[in-house]
């Protein structure tokens, strides 16, 4: 059975978790302190931060890498295209979500020194973002993938992070309702994470 070592209100291991889910398999989620985290989360992952999968003798502790090597696993249901060239564009496209959003993450969770400049940088990334949802479902068409898992958390926690959208994002709002719909998002949520949302 595959461990996933979580944070119980960290956005990288939620991305994980939802994975996990939307894929009903048989996993167990080892919920982690993240300010007293046990001493075998720096022995298994030299960086000393969850997510970490283990699965047998694999040991993977990034969550772009760990969701991937889940979808590959557990192919179905499918969350990154079976095209390569559309498989190319998502990595593509989550590559650009990591460098313009969730970058600014741990300044945000942190509260540290110029976390207005993050929540006006991550807004105005987001709104950039409204108006693909007005002609599409999700971030890639009509199918939920690996790109709606990545940004979901994000878009859960903007109410704790002091993020307001404007009205022109209704369009993004419209979709992040559709997200959190899902089963699996709902299964992959912590009770602190469901205390982050009125």
């Amino acid at each position: 059975m595959m461990n996933l070592y979580s944070g119980t209100t960290d956005p990288f291991s939620h991305r994980c978790r939802i994975v996990l889910y939307e894929k009903g398999m048989d996993f167990q989620v080892i919920d982690v302190d993240l300010f007293n985290k046990p001493e075998d989360i720096a022995v298994i992952n030299p960086y000393n931060r969850v997510p970490v999968l283990v699965d047998r003798d694999l040991v993977l502790y990034e969550p772009n890498i760990i969701n991937e090597y889940i979808d590959e696993r557990f192919p179905h249901p499918q969350l990154m295209p079976a095209d390569p060239i559309m498989r190319a564009k998502a990595r593509q496209l989550l590559h650009s979500l990591e460098q313009e959003l969730f970058s600014h993450i741990e300044a945000l969770e942190k509260n540290a020194k110029g976390v207005e400049k993050n929540r006006a940088h991550v807004r105005d990334q987001l709104v950039q973002l409204a108006p693909m949802f007005v002609k599409q479902k999700f971030m890639l068409g009509e199918e939920f993938s690996m790109l709606d898992v990545a940004i979901a958390p994000l878009l859960w926690r903007l109410e704790h992070y002091g993020i307001d959208l404007p009205k022109t994002a209704a369009p993004l709002a419209k979709y992040a309702e559709r997200v959190f719909s899902r089963q699996g998002f709902i299964d992959a949520l912590t009770p602190s994470e469901r205390a982050m949302r009125r």
